[in-house]
């Protein structure tokens, strides 16, 4: 018999068995477990619009929650989920520390989010569907703690479609993301269509100023997120639909804002494209979600993942690469 012929015609039986599997339990819906992949990073649940930031030894990560039933297509979410990890790899759920119902001013829709700590106390700034007035508000929530439970700072949206005119659809304030300058000057940004930013006051709950709208960013869309690394401004934002992720920079966080190109591109079987960027432990981490979790993950049913952040020696942000493996524990 010719052995060579043997080893092909086992090979080919060997695929052929494998890819029958895969086939059965993709009927099944189950699809075959991948050991080595750590993204996304949770997979009990549906998480989108990922939040972060560190506290003391951890990170804490916060997310919307996708739950539309299957024959719906469009976002479904109503409240937060609130996880921690001392190495970015094991990750701790903790009990829901808020939900939209928490803001009696509010119809529904638990969007996009961001938490920051000041002064011992923990603000979450959330965007929801107003109950009274027309269009999307943002709201935020406090706690003695990070995983919560987080209640009503105000009784009241800190913004509303009715405060910014710049565009006329109804779903412009969203997005919100915050920042503490060094001199303690705190900074809300938010916007679709439109980035809006603004001052705050030292108690967090009230705006300290007009609200402006930024130029210089092509095709924003949503999503900012602001950082500072370095003596620099970093404004990161989702850039055109399907969203990939785009950044602009400056040295100062009133602009002007140097457009610097893309940075990720349209992450796997979603249409949005919502990121955080945090340090921990030495290195940069990038937090994102994709529509990849088997079998129904899509762009209503989301999840986060995390991979590896660079910069270059000039401050500007490499090209994320978007893996499966994930990133290796933290030291």
């Amino acid at each position: 018999m010719n052995i060579k012929f043997l080893k092909v015609s086992v090979l080919v039986a060997l695929a052929f068995g494998q890819l029958t599997v895969f086939g059965q339990a993709a009927k099944k819906g189950k699809g075959v477990p991948d050991t080595l992949a750590r993204n996304p990073i949770i997979k009990n649940k549906y998480t989108a619009d990922p939040a972060a930031f560190v506290y003391k030894d951890s990170v804490y990560l916060y997310t919307g929650h996708d739950v539309p039933p299957l024959e719906k297509n469009f976002y479904e979410m109503h409240e937060w989920l609130c996880y921690s990890s001392a190495d970015m790899v094991t990750w701790k759920e903790h009990p829901s520390p808020l939900n939209v119902k928490e803001f009696k001013w509010a119809r529904d829709d638990a969007w996009a989010s961001q938490v920051i700590e000041r002064n011992g106390k923990f603000y979450w700034y959330v965007a929801v569907e107003h109950g009274t007035i027309h269009g999307k508000a943002i709201g935020v929530a406090v706690s003695d703690s990070p995983t919560g439970p987080f209640k009503d700072a105000r009784s009241s949206a800190l913004i509303t479609n009715d405060m910014t005119k710049q565009t006329g659809i109804s779903w412009d304030d969203i997005d919100p993301s915050v920042i503490i300058d060094d001199d303690g000057q705190a900074y809300l940004f938010w916007g679709n269509t439109v980035c809006y930013y603004a001052k705050l006051k030292a108690n967090m709950t009230e705006l300290d100023g007009p609200i402006q709208a930024i130029t210089g960013l092509p095709n924003f869309t949503e999503a900012p997120w602001i950082h500072k690394r370095k003596g620099w401004y970093y404004l990161s934002y989702a850039y055109q639909f399907p969203e990939k992720i785009a950044y602009a920079m400056s040295k100062s966080i009133n602009g002007p804002w140097e457009f610097k190109g893309i940075i990720n591109e349209v992450a796997g079987n979603s249409n949005t494209n919502h990121q955080a960027i945090i340090d921990f432990k030495g290195k940069s981490y990038f937090i994102y979600h994709n529509g990849s979790l088997p079998t129904n993950g899509g762009s209503y049913r989301r999840s986060v993942c995390i991979d590896q952040l660079y910069y270059n020696a000039d401050g500007t942000i490499k090209k994320i690469i978007m893996t499966t493996e994930g990133i290796k524990p933290a030291k």
